[in-house]
Order: C-alpha cells, then sequence, then structure tokens
C-alpha cells in the first residue's frame, strides 16, 4: 500500500473511532449509519475544505502542510505517537530503507546487559529481539532456541501456539503489539521487510489481521504485564523503554517487580535458578 493510502486508512480509522456524542453531534440510527464522524464534520472541525480532505482520505493529495496537519491531529484528538505516525506518512521526504542493514548490538551494551539484576532486552526495528540477558532469556520466550530472523515479538506472540498461555491477559498485550508494530512501521513505510513481516502475521493470524486494520498507534514505552513463567509462575512486572541516543531504532527494556511483592520474591527465584550452574 502507498504512503498515501496509509494515511487516508489511518485517517479513516481515526475518524471512525470519534464518539459524535463527545462533539455534541446527533448520534440517532436516523442521522448515523456507520460509527464516528462524517468526513464534512471532520473537515469543519478541522478548518479545512470537505473536497481537500476527502482528498486526503482517498490518497489523492500530497505534500500536506505543517498547519493542516495540526489542525487534523486536533480533530482527530491524537495523542502524541499517533500524531508522530500521522507526521511520518504525511511528510513529502522520509528516511527511506530500500535495503535495510543489519542491525546489531555493540558490545558494551550488552555487558550492560548482563550486569543488570532485572530482565533486560534491546529491541529493534520492527520489534526484533537484538539481544538479552539471562534473566530475560530465562523470562518468557525461548529467544537462544530461535534463529536470528525468528526473534521477532510480533511473529512470536501471534503464531507461537504457547503465546496465550504465557499472557493470561492475550488479548490486551496484543493489542499493544500490534500497535508498537505499526508506530514502527511510520518511520519506515516503504521498508521492504516489514511489508513482508506484516503480511506474513496477516496470513498466519486472524487476530493479527483484525488489529492492524484498526490503525492503532502507540510507541512502545511503559506498563504493567503479567505473564506465566514455566519455572515460577505469575509474574506480574512492569516494563520501561529507554531509546538509545546514538541509535534510535534500538531500545533498551528493562522488566522490574514492584518491591516486596509476590513477584519481586519470584523473580529472586527465578534468578537463582538462572545462576545455577546445572541449569546454565
Amino acid at each position: 500500500m502507498s504512503d498515501t493510502a496509509e494515511l487516508g486508512e489511518f485517517l479513516k480509522a481515526r475518524r471512525a473511532a470519534l464518539d459524535p456524542a463527545d462533539l455534541g453531534l446527533p448520534t440517532g440510527f436516523n442521522q448515523r449509519r456507520v460509527a464516528g464522524l462524517r468526513r464534512e464534520e471532520l473537515a469543519q472541525l478541522a478548518g479545512i475544505s470537505v473536497d481537500y480532505y476527502t482528498r486526503l482520505e482517498q490518497g489523492r493529495a500530497r505534500n500536506v502542510s505543517d498547519s493542516v496537519l495540526e489542525s487534523l491531529s486536533r480533530a482527530l484528538r491524537l495523542h502524541r505517537d499517533e500524531e508522530t505516525y500521522l507526521r511520518n506518512l504525511a511528510a513529502p521526504k522520509r528516511k527511506r530503507l530500500a535495503r535495510p542493514r543489519a542491525q546489531r548490538v555493540r558490545p558494551e551494551l550488552q555487558t550492560m546487559l548482563n550486569a543488570l539484576h532485572s530482565p533486560a532486552f534491546v529491541f529493534g526495528r520492527y520489534l526484533d529481539v537484538l539481544a538479552w540477558n539471562s534473566l530475560g532469556g530465562a523470562l518468557s520466550f525461548d529467544f537462544a532456541a530461535c534463529g536470528p530472523g525468528e526473534r521477532n515479538i510480533p511473529k512470536m506472540f501471534f503464531l507461537d501456539e504457547n503465546a496465550r498461555e504465557m499472557h493470561p491477559e492475550w488479548e490486551t498485550v496484543a493489542k499493544e503489539v500490534v500497535a508498537n508494530l505499526r508506530s514502527e512501521s511510520g518511520k519506515y513505510p516503504d521498508d521492504p521487510y516489514l511489508a513482508q513481516l506484516v503480511g506474513e502475521l496477516s496470513l498466519g493470524s486472524e487476530e493479527f489481521r483484525k488489529l492492524w486494520a484498526k490503525h492503532t498507534v502507540r510507541e512502545k514505552a511503559h506498563a504493567w504485564k503479567v505473564m506465566i513463567n514455566p519455572i515460577v509462575g505469575e509474574l506480574r512486572l512492569r516494563y520501561e523503554t529507554l531509546r538509545l541516543p546514538d541509535d534510535p531504532d534500538q531500545a533498551l527494556v528493562i522488566y522490574t517487580a514492584e518491591p516486596g511483592s509476590d513477584s519481586e520474591r519470584a523473580l529472586g527465584l527465578l534468578a537463582s535458578w538462572v545462576a545455577d550452574p546445572a541449569h546454565a
């Protein structure tokens, strides 16, 4: 799908997600037969002509001005990540990855991972797992057993039959994973590998296909996550994401448990299990 077509699909999805009642607009059956705002209503809120907005949704407008993007962001009530995604799709000049370079983790960063006493990972483009420490490798998926091309969180989450057993809140996390991948896609919309990945996931998972069509965008940042670990059982952990300043395509993700909680004690047991040479 072309960039302008992606832009149009995103605008339609976000327009459909708006509740007319929140804006004081009529919501009766006779007035509305589809969800969300009409094109003319959104165009009015954004202060642009209906014809121009229609061309945007139909992928027939290029070089959209900053003022129009700001107006659309306000009218659609986009949060920061969604606005960034909108601008990435609308920008006339963007980074392009006809031949994506292989991502590698600096040895110094791997040394830092190994020194951490919490599960930690480095994520790259497409939510690929590039590196992890021993506790991170024992947390859920067995990254060491996967080939480099298969260490991808969306693939593991939607195509691995064990993912639902490991994540009791699977539906919630699934939405998050897809929103994270959608955010990544806006940075390099012409990346052929990304198109291949989305195609593979769409063919292999109906759940992914439906969630991808919603055009939800969210940068990976921080949240709570519940996991069932095969060694210590249930873990309720919080993760924080830190983008690397010298390579914004890589992010350090660290998981921690609430101090004094059962999860903290269970994480300590897991760390002891990992440290035991018999399990090395």
